[in-house]
């Protein structure tokens, strides 16, 4: 068994190739063979967001705290808030992150396969980012 003390883990910026504005990650678990669970508390300021990417194993996201937004790609964005669960299926092209003018902190859940928990693509243009929701 491992604890890991409230504070004893760093809040890491995120890693701007992967991600548009001022994003910061908290690690919650990433678990060790056999078991594949992965999953940080990502906090966007307004108008930050992922790239485009995928995961081997679909994704969860609970929204914790703020309104931001989700998009698959092809469709317009979705607007997400606190208390919101999102399941996105393995290898469905998709991004999220914070409103235009809100910021907003999730729980991005996810498994790995092949010691890789997310394939990322191309970044998320401001005009697809302030398309508007449905």
């Amino acid at each position: 068994m491992d604890i890991h003390a409230a504070g004893t883990r760093p809040t890491t910026r995120a890693n701007p190739d992967y991600f548009t504005g001022t994003v910061w990650m908290d690690p919650v678990i990433g678990s060790q063979p056999p078991a594949r669970l992965n999953a940080l508390v990502v906090s966007f300021e307004p108008s930050a967001r992922t790239a485009w990417h995928t995961h081997p194993l679909g994704q969860t996201l609970y929204v914790m705290s703020g309104t931001g937004r989700v998009c698959l790609r092809g469709e317009a964005p979705q607007i997400i808030r606190a208390g919101d669960t999102v399941w996105i299926p393995p290898h469905e092209e998709h991004w999220h992150g914070a409103g235009p003018d809100t910021g907003m902190v999730h729980m991005a859940m996810q498994e790995t396969q092949d010691g890789s928990a997310a394939d990322w693509l191309d970044h998320v243009t401001d005009a697809e980012f302030h398309q508007e929701p449905r």
